[in-house]
This record gives structure tokens, C-alpha cells and sequence, in this order.
């Protein structure tokens, strides 16, 4: 009796020791460092590839390519430029004032485009507001309201 007496006593020592340590848990994660940031990146609407039939001339397209980091590339015939553009939405989301487009020619190869014309526009600035048809076609218009447009373009590529 005294051998099992001993036992059991050694066992509930063992026992309350064993759940009497305390617990080993790791400390709470911190929700804000397993969050992942997200990065919205707007584009604007225009961005992509637009052409332009030249009347008088059904071979010949002219292309504006607008793309990301404001820069624009221009080919007409054998003329090719590069440049910057500026986009602006209309300032209050509605048709009142049309969006405002600024496009600065940095470089030009001088050569004829598709009305048979060969000028150096390499620095020139020039500034048009965009009558929205539907996403597939704007004009280029000279007056803020969008009745003397000059321009049709359509959408190639997004």
C-alpha cells in the first residue's frame, strides 16, 4: 500500500506540475503588418491607340499613341514624333466643359505625312478639348462647348 500510495502522490505531483507551467503562446500578430498595400493606378481615358483617316487620302491613317507616363507617339505617312500630353478631365464630371488635351512635340523626323506636308513641329504646343462621341470616338475640337471640331479619331487599341 505504501508503494502505491508514494505512486499516486508522484503522479498528482507530476500532473499539477505539468499543467501548472505556463503556457508558451506566441505573441498576437499585428493585423496591420500582414495587410498587403494596394496601389490604385488611374489611367486616363485616352490612353491607347487612335486613328485618323485623312479625307482625300484613304490609304493613309494618321495614328496617335497615347500612353502610360504622359508620353505620345504620332505617325502620319513617313513622319513619325514624339512628345508629352497632358489630359484633363472635364472639371466637374459633366458636359458643360469638355476635357482639355495639351500635346508638346519633342521630337520629329521631318519627313511628309499623309496630307503630303513636311514640317519640323519638333517644340510646338498645342491645346484641343475632346467631344467624347462614345469610347471608341472622340473629336478634336477647337472651342470648350465642342462646336468647331476639327478632328475625328477612332479607337484601334486599348
Amino acid at each position: 500500500m505504501n508503494r502505491t500510495v508514494l505512486l499516486t502522490a508522484l503522479m498528482s505531483l507530476a500532473t499539477s506540475t505539468i499543467f501548472a507551467s505556463p503556457a508558451q503562446t506566441q505573441a498576437p500578430k499585428n493585423p496591420a503588418a500582414t495587410v498587403s498595400k494596394i496601389n490604385v493606378d488611374t489611367r486616363p481615358e485616352i490612353l491607347g491607340l487612335w486613328g485618323m483617316a485623312i479625307p482625300g487620302n484613304k490609304k493613309c491613317v494618321e495614328y496617335y499613341n497615347f500612353r502610360g507616363g504622359n508620353e505620345v507617339v504620332i505617325n502620319s505617312g513617313k513622319e513619325w514624333s514624339i512628345g508629352v500630353y497632358d489630359y484633363q478631365p472635364a472639371p466637374d464630371n459633366t458636359m458643360t466643359k469638355l476635357p482639355t488635351l495639351a500635346i508638346q512635340v519633342k521630337y520629329e523626323n521631318n519627313e511628309k505625312d499623309c496630307s503630303g506636308f513636311k514640317e519640323d513641329q519638333a517644340g510646338e504646343l498645342s491645346q484641343m478639348f475632346v467631344r467624347w462621341e462614345n469610347s471608341n470616338s472622340i473629336d478634336f475640337c477647337a472651342d470648350e462647348k465642342g462646336d468647331k471640331c476639327f478632328v475625328s479619331l477612332h479607337r484601334i487599341r486599348p
